[in-house]
């Protein structure tokens, strides 16, 4: 009895060590996968604009920044022109009327006022225009044409500079992508064998400087289409408002 009661004793202490030991390995086995999915959260929470600065770094300081000035100086630019052409856009059918009523109540010299405190390039049109009406209305046209190119000229200010950056950071990039496979090459040459990890590092700051300069001209294009549509839209304005400043100047001397 008393080997039985030793038996049965030795049996559950070798059961409770075996659950003991499976429970800590088991406790041990989440400590360890909770430890390592801590210290790999960080490496994914990696955000945008450190993955950007990576793959920056790697493309190479080179072309890298000479694009990245290229889509700092195109931006400039645009946002410039984007101010100037939203402050030169005018109400061209409350400017016409109110010119129209200055004129029927105190003749040229009230149109011209009211032209003078209204901001934009047919306010300034209207008052060139009305301040040759003394000379007759063909002289009137001929300064409203002249001063409409003028005008036009200063809208159009600086925006062929966009066109050249859109043009340029691709070309960049491309050129970074010859230079890349040209080391690229040269490794394989001086190696003697075609090993993938020669050429790896080549090809790599090939495509990052392509796509870079890509992205850049995409960016610009946006911008430059976005102005273009914005200057027709005024030279529109300007043409029909010119229309109608000969009509009321007509009608006027009538």
């Amino acid at each position: 009895m008393k080997r039985l009661f030793s038996i049965l004793a030795i049996s559950g202490l070798m059961a409770f060590g075996t659950v003991s030991a499976t429970t800590n390995a088991n406790t041990a086995t989440v400590t360890v996968a909770s430890i390592t999915q801590d210290d790999e959260a960080p490496a994914e929470e990696v955000g945008f604009h450190q993955e950007l600065k990576k793959r920056f770094i790697e493309g190479g300081p080179g072309f890298m920044g000479i694009v990245l000035l290229c889509l700092i100086l195109g931006l400039a630019i645009a946002i410039e022109r984007i101010i100037f052409l939203n402050l030169s856009t005018t109400n061209t059918k409350k400017l016409t009327q109110e010119v129209e009523d200055a004129l029927s109540s105190g003749g040229v010299d009230a149109a011209k006022e009211v032209c003078r405190n209204t901001k934009g390039p047919i306010a300034s049109i209207f008052y060139q225009g009305l301040d040759r009406t003394d000379e007759g209305i063909e002289a009137a046209e001929k300064a409203v044409i002249a001063y409409g190119g003028v005008q036009m000229g200063q809208l159009e200010k600086n925006v062929s500079w966009i066109s050249l950056f859109i043009a340029l950071a691709p070309m960049l990039g491309f050129m970074g992508t010859v230079i890349g496979m040209i080391q690229a090459f040269d490794k394989i040459e001086a190696a003697g064998d075609m090993n993938p990890s020669l050429v790896a590092g080549g090809i790599k700051v090939a495509l990052l400087t392509t796509v870079f300069g890509l992205v850049v001209a995409i960016i610009l294009q946006i911008f430059y289409n976005y102005i273009i549509a914005k200057i027709d839209s005024i030279v529109n304005d300007m043409e029909d408002a010119s229309i109608s400043l000969m009509d009321l100047l007509i009608r006027n001397k009538k």
